[in-house]
């Protein structure tokens, strides 16, 4: 009989107890020495590991931002964008003094421009910038003044996108402030459209381009940004080119009447029933905000379709002397554009094109701005609904698409 049966049971269970002793103190003692193990190795190595972390989360930050586009903070406390549409290797942002402003301005030598509280100055640059910048300064004058500055300034620090014109510094000085901007030599798209001093007549085939850009610029602010933009003044006149032909790409700029911060609507936080303080230009502003004074993303469609009617027909959005409004004007047309021939979409195109252009196209812009101008907000599309439109009916953005794709080998 096997030797086991025959110990007596108290033998058995003081075997077991000593085993499972055995057992407990082999296992402790393998995991207090590994503790200790990685305690010494922690102690040896702390000042080598935090020297690594730096570049660790660095890494993780242009990763994370290539895949999700994504606004992640920079180290120097501005936020970047990386993605498709814009880059996660943007220069930092340099904050000047008042006296370098004054040196790069040449003491404010030559303006290129007036705002409605500023004036844009032509900058020469410092080692390291492009030729020229363009100087926006103001003056603050007053506590609203100073507050409208700083969000501004807090708009264009969170964006970077290819049609949206580049911030290179700027400078809060507590009498006055300046946006250092990259410079636009091409002029806006105002004065190719409308000024005595055009060249040329802007071709079809740029029109179509610069409303395509655009259109995409607005998706970025509207959905592609953390803390979504209403740009609040969109016109001809803040929609800056560069370039021409294959190469030509228009800029979005003036961030002043622009909303921070919100999905769809914002109430502004002056409104009250006897006080509404309104942004916009006649003309471009959407009825809609008129009415309520409440800031929506369909506001920027608005101006979109009047900017995209205004490429198309060629005629100002609003006449002062006149007093007319395109959008207004141009309604009855819009509304039977589904019963009009070839023959009527091409008189509603502007005629110094002479007939350079393709009259489907034509009638598939039209159509997108009679969408963007739709007297109920709800109804009009969102910008990503405005390109997927042009995408699907209008042949020329393909065509853009593999001049550009041409243009890029070129260079290689």
């Amino acid at each position: 009989m096997h030797e086991s049966l025959l110990r007596p049971q108290g033998q058995k269970d003081k075997d077991v107890t000593a085993t499972l002793s055995t057992s407990f103190v082999f296992i402790a003692s393998i995991i207090l020495s590994a503790f200790l193990f990685n305690w010494a190795l922690s102690t040896s190595f702390h000042s080598q590991r935090d020297c690594e972390m730096g570049r660790v989360l660095e890494y993780l930050r242009s990763k994370l931002g290539a895949f999700c586009c994504r606004s992640l903070p920079a180290d120097d406390g501005h936020e970047s964008c990386s993605g498709p549409v814009c880059s996660s290797q943007q220069p930092a942002i340099k904050r000047y003094g008042w006296s370098d402003i004054e040196a790069l301005t040449e003491n404010f030598a030559t303006v290129i421009g007036y705002g409605g509280f500023s004036t844009v100055y032509l900058g020469r640059s410092s080692v390291g910038l492009d030729p020229a910048v363009a100087m926006k300064v103001q003056y603050h004058g007053s506590d609203r003044l100073n507050l409208a500055f700083k969000q501004e300034l807090d708009i264009l620090l969170r964006l970077r996108h290819q049609n949206i014109v580049s911030l290179i510094g700027y400078c809060e000085d507590p009498d006055s402030g300046a946006l250092v901007f990259e410079y636009v030599a091409g002029g806006d798209l105002h004065e190719k459209l409308h000024g005595e001093h055009a060249q040329e007549v802007l071709p079809w085939k740029a029109r179509v381009k610069i409303a395509f850009q655009l259109a995409q610029a607005l998706e970025y602010l509207h959905d592609k940004c953390d803390l979504h933009v209403v740009h609040g003044d969109l016109k001809p006149s803040n929609i800056l080119l560069v370039g021409e032909g294959a190469a030509l790409k228009c800029k979005l700029c003036d961030f002043g009447s622009a909303k921070l911060g919100f999905s769809s609507t914002v109430l502004p936080p002056t409104m009250t029933k006897n006080h509404l303080r309104m942004t916009g230009s006649p003309g471009y502003v959407d009825p809609q905000y008129l009415r309520t004074g409440v800031a929506s993303k369909k506001n920027d469609i608005y101006s979109f379709g009047v900017v995209l009617l205004e490429m198309v027909m060629g005629v100002e959005a609003f006449c002062a002397e006149s007093g007319q409004i395109l959008a207004v004007v141009a309604a009855p047309a819009l509304r039977d554009l589904d019963w009009r021939t070839a023959e009527g979409v091409k008189e509603m195109v502007d005629p110094r094109l002479e007939g350079e252009f393709e009259a489907d196209e034509a009638r598939a812009m039209l159509h997108v701005a009679r969408l963007c101008l739709d007297p109920s907000p709800v109804l009009r599309p969102s910008a990503g609904g405005v390109i997927q439109i042009m995408n699907e009916q209008i042949p020329s953005i393909c065509r853009l698409w593999s001049e550009k794709a041409a243009v890029s080998i070129h260079h290689r």
